[in-house]
């Protein structure tokens, strides 16, 4: 991956700012309001902070409230970060999501994360394509889920834990596979959406997406939303949960196709949402922010592809995996935990 002139000057910039004796990180991007309710969710003068950078592609962040600290993938290079107002950026888990011998593919480790109710770390592995759980402190992995009717699945790219029922939900496209959709180590014939029920057996969801990514649950725990990264159908949809942890017919929540085709970078990706039901998606150009009805209320535009996010701290500051950035926004709102 060539350096830009622009990441270069970022980086100068950054590594100034964050040497002086009070903390304080380069500002990137823009707030865009599309409507007056996002006021109601962020400031107006709401600043984008690179807090670190120089990664091959940020993903799947996860906050540990326990220890005050942020979890994230970087998914090229197969390892776990853990970042800190405290202790600043430090290595957290490598490898982190392929153990094998040799070269995998260009996405071997993990993505998506998320922290159960357990307090374990739950990863979506691409290299050992796989979702598992492991303690933070002290103790290996285990396998939660690895296969789908004996066939191993694809790449599993995010994970979510359902907020009453604890069963895990999961999307498995082939973005971690060497040949991607035509990879000739697949065994499932679809790119599913799946959930892992009390017993441990895994359940189909969804057979349909061309590219599941992104995977939240609203505060009450009754819709499910999943994003698909498909540049030519960049659309979020929307599915109710019924009461056993199986979902009913998706419906289509927002489509962010017309975005990307006005030359805004990147696609939909990673989601979360907050306590009023509002969703906040990686999408063209930065983070989309939509109300419960899928009306698009405005961006955190970043400038560059944008993979994902989650809420930290107090609920209230919105932590953003971009490219090879770690970013922040502090907000109005707090998080769903979701």
């Amino acid at each position: 991956m060539k350096t830009s002139t622009f990441t270069i000057i970022l980086l100068l910039i950054f590594q100034a700012a964050t040497s002086w004796a009070q903390k304080t990180y380069p500002n990137i991007g823009k707030i865009i309001f599309s409507n007056d309710k996002l006021k109601e969710l962020i400031s107006e003068d709401s600043k984008i902070e690179v807090l670190a950078m120089g990664f091959t592609w940020s993903e799947g962040p996860a906050w540990v409230k326990d220890g005050n600290y942020l979890l994230f993938s970087d998914v090229p290079e197969n390892i776990i970060h853990q970042w800190s107002e405290k202790e600043g950026l430090k290595d957290f888990l490598k490898p982190s999501g392929y153990t094998g011998r040799g070269i995998y593919s260009d996405e071997p480790g993990s993505n998506g994360l998320t922290i159960d109710h357990k307090g374990r770390l739950i990863m979506a592995e691409h290299g050992d394509r796989r979702i598992s759980a492991m303690p933070l402190t002290g103790g290996g992995k285990i396998t939660l889920a690895d296969n789908y009717d004996g066939k191993r699945f694809n790449s599993p790219n995010d994970v979510v834990q359902h907020p009453t029922n604890h069963q895990y939900y999961f999307t498995d496209p082939p973005y971690g596979l060497a040949g991607k959709g035509q990879d000739p180590t697949r065994e499932i014939d679809f790119f599913g959406v799946y959930r892992i029920d009390p017993a441990g057996k895994v359940v189909m969801l969804d057979k349909t997406l061309k590219g599941p990514n992104g995977i939240a649950f609203s505060p009450d725990g009754k819709t499910l939303y999943v994003a698909q990264s498909v540049r030519t159908e960049a659309i979020v949809k929307s599915y109710p949960v019924k009461s056993d942890g199986s979902v009913g017919e998706g419906k289509l929540l927002y489509d962010a196709t017309p975005l990307i085709n006005q030359g805004l970078p990147g696609t939909l990706d990673g989601l979360k949402t907050d306590i009023q039901g509002n969703i906040w998606t990686s999408g063209p150009g930065g983070v989309l922010i939509l109300d419960p009805t899928g009306k698009l209320l405005g961006r955190i535009e970043t400038g560059t592809p944008t993979s994902n996010c989650a809420w930290g701290d107090d609920g209230s500051t919105l932590y953003i995996t971009a490219n090879n950035m770690l970013c922040r926004v502090k907000t109005k709102t707090k998080g769903s935990g979701n």
